[in-house]
């Protein structure tokens, strides 16, 4: 802070001026302290502050080298039991604005009657600073003290409300319906499905009805959306308060057609997840309460019905499921965000690890997740960028204490920082919690309720951001990389600011066709940042299945990673910003995507060594993939060769990193 206020009394003689009688004749101040006499000079009309009109005022005129935040007082030693007002102005003498102005503001005296009042003072511009004898005539001594200007951070993020039409009852729907990776708004009524389809270029929507089959089991309590057969076209799951309801769309897109058991089954979230990894999108429904229910897909899109193995307390008590690679092992786990009132053991949050084959063990004590939150909710994302998923679980009564935010320690097991992070402070309770970078900086944050956005500081603390729309089905609904809300009739577009993003696209092949259940990776300048491909987050919404990633000032992208259910890696390295991508499973690598940046591998054809040829860099590890793309070898670079013989023949993709943590690439035959 540059603080100029001169306290020697030396400073006084400096600026003592006799009586000014008006604007033109201002006498000019710079910071320090300036002596005022009586006051005998021309007021001016307006006032900036309340209070009667003055008969006489004294006129200084400041003019700053550099854009200061100013503060000027009168509440000084020097002035005790003094009575002062003063008025700030820009502007020309024949035409002054009011800036600032203050009456009472001081401390000094009991009570006190001195006058304070700060500003941001702009490089060049001239101030009119006139006291007035609204309560005394008596001279005094002012302070005008520069001090750094900080500017005010940006405002979080702006959204424009735009009215939509739309029938039907349930309106929590927000994703792409017709495979143009365009996200598109999904309302369901009774025999009805209706779909404001997005036009390409911010051209707005275009709205198809869709017929639907007569159901009992309408998604009263969520929806999830996922393409259960591989056609190229979403289909729907209604969670209802008896049943479940599976709505599958035809080829034409035109309309669909109803799969639906005789379960009873209280839904609360529900998710399209692949269950046993065999490719097909599977569902899985939270019961309140008994334990809950999976529907296996045969790979044609039709379910059978299990109950029990993930979340088996008898009486329920399970609303929020969300599916989470927890502990990187590339599939998904789940957790599950669970209430009941009283001293019922169906409030204790649970986490169930993936064993692999439809399998799962319930670790929740071991990972230090076991609370009773009294949640419906759990909003996990990576919120520190260390590359593992961490967990905010959002209460829905305070019952049984605040919000919850939880570290990932890497090793299967969470630390509890809520304390000093803003969530122990903020005091609505709320069911509905997401985490999207919002404001596209690169650092998730956490939609709350209350039209509250928890914007992450990038320091394990978050700030209460208030908004205009509640929570919503969330996605990019004008297709400009920032992500929209969407309240019923209403859709809430985020104006943007400067930041980059990136959107993924994923089309999976052995894969489930959404990518569903995909680890995706984007390495930039400033680091990497990860994202779990979801069918239903939050509690009762469904958001989008393109995968967002704010970039903050980065310009480029160094590469992004999909590391999809099959067990298939792919690598695209330097795509564009503020682009959507689509990805194809296993068509990265052979399509010559992954780097520009070429070594020399020699003998090519190879029978048992792969030499390496690196001029200027020194090498470290290396990977092979095959040309689906999936990870065949990786090891470290010895005496810059690497040991090939245990490779069939085919054609691969070495993909050889250095000690400065760049990436090679070369293409090569093993005979």
């Amino acid at each position: 802070m540059k603080n100029k206020l001169l306290l020697t009394l030396s400073v006084l003689s400096l600026q003592a001026a006799l009586a000014q009688s008006n604007c033109a004749t201002a006498v000019p101040v710079t910071a320090g302290l300036t002596v005022v006499p009586t006051i005998s000079g021309t007021p001016h009309t307006t006032f900036c502050n309340t209070g009667d009109p003055a008969t006489a005022a004294n006129w200084y005129v400041y003019t700053p080298s550099q854009t200061y935040s100013v503060t000027i007082s009168t509440d000084l030693q020097v002035n005790l039991n003094g009575d002062t007002r003063f008025s700030v102005y820009s502007g020309n003498c024949g035409s002054l604005t009011c800036v600032t102005g203050d009456d009472d503001s001081g401390n000094l005296g009991n009570p006190s009657y001195l006058s304070v009042a700060d500003f941001v003072a702009a490089a060049g511009t001239t101030y009119y600073i006139a006291f007035d004898n609204n309560w005394s005539d008596n001279g005094f001594t002012f302070s005008l003290i520069e001090n750094e200007f900080v500017p005010p951070p940006p405002p979080f993020m702006t959204f424009t409300q735009q009215s939509i039409s739309v029938a039907g009852g349930y309106q929590n729907c927000v994703v792409d319906m017709n495979g143009d990776y365009l996200d598109d708004i999904v309302s369901i009524a009774p025999n009805q499905v209706t779909v404001l389809r997005q036009i390409p270029n911010g051209g707005g929507f275009t709205t198809i009805q869709m017929s639907a089959p007569s159901t009992n089991f309408m998604p009263t309590w969520s929806v999830a959306a996922g393409d259960i057969d591989k056609d190229g076209k979403n289909d729907l799951l209604y969670g209802n308060g008896s049943g479940v309801a599976f709505m599958k769309q035809d080829a034409a897109g035109t309309g669909f057609t109803l799969m639906q058991g005789n379960e009873y089954v209280f839904s609360q979230r529900s998710n399209f997840i692949d269950l046993n990894n065999d490719g097909n999108l599977d569902a899985f429904v939270c019961h309140d309460v008994q334990p809950n229910v999976r529907y296996l897909n045969d790979g044609n899109g039709n379910f059978s019905f299990s109950q029990g193995g993930i979340g088996d307390f008898p009486s329920g008590g399970n609303y929020g499921s969300i599916f989470v690679d927890y502990d990187n092992d590339g599939d998904q786990d789940l957790f599950i965000a669970k209430c009941r009132g009283g001293a019922s053991n169906a409030k204790v949050d649970e986490l169930h690890r993936n064993d692999g084959n439809n399998t799962w063990t319930d670790v929740s004590v071991a990972a230090g997740m076991n609370e009773p939150s009294q949640s419906w909710s759990a909003a996990w994302a990576d919120f520190d960028n260390d590359g593992d998923m961490d967990a905010m679980i959002g209460a829905s009564s305070f019952a049984d204490g605040g919000h919850k935010l939880r570290k990932n320690n890497g090793d299967g097991t969470f630390t509890d920082i809520t304390v000093g992070s803003g969530l122990d402070t903020f005091p609505v309770t709320n069911i509905e919690n997401n985490a999207h970078d919002y404001d596209n900086d690169g650092w998730v944050d956490i939609f709350m309720g209350s039209s509250t956005i928890m914007k992450n500081n990038g320091d394990w603390t978050f700030t209460p951001q208030g908004i205009i729309p509640t929570n919503g089905p969330i996605g990019d609904l004008n297709n400009d990389g920032f992500l929209d809300i969407q309240n019923g009739n209403q859709i809430y577009l985020a104006n943007g600011n400067d930041n980059n993003w990136s959107k993924i696209c994923l089309n999976g092949v052995q894969s489930n066709k959404n990518g569903i259940g995909a680890r995706i990776e984007m390495h930039t300048a400033s680091g990497m940042q990860i994202r779990d491909v979801r069918s239903g987050d939050g509690f009762r919404h469904m958001s989008s299945l393109n995968t967002h990633f704010g970039l903050g000032s980065n310009e480029s992208i160094v590469k992004v990673v999909v590391k999809w259910p099959s067990g298939t890696i792919d690598e695209l390295w330097g795509p564009e910003v503020n682009k959507a991508i689509i990805l194809t499973e296993g068509q990265t690598l052979s399509t010559g995507g992954v780097s520009q940046d070429i070594v020399s591998i020699y003998p090519n054809p190879v029978r048992e060594s792969l030499n390496i040829k690196a001029d200027g860099f020194e090498l470290d590890s290396y990977e092979i993939f095959d040309l689906t793309g999936k990870k065949i070898l990786k090891g470290l670079v010895k005496n810059n060769t690497v040991n090939a013989s245990n490779l069939t023949t085919g054609t691969y993709v070495a993909v050889i990193k250095t000690t400065d943590g760049k990436s090679k690439t070369a293409k090569f035959i093993k005979q």
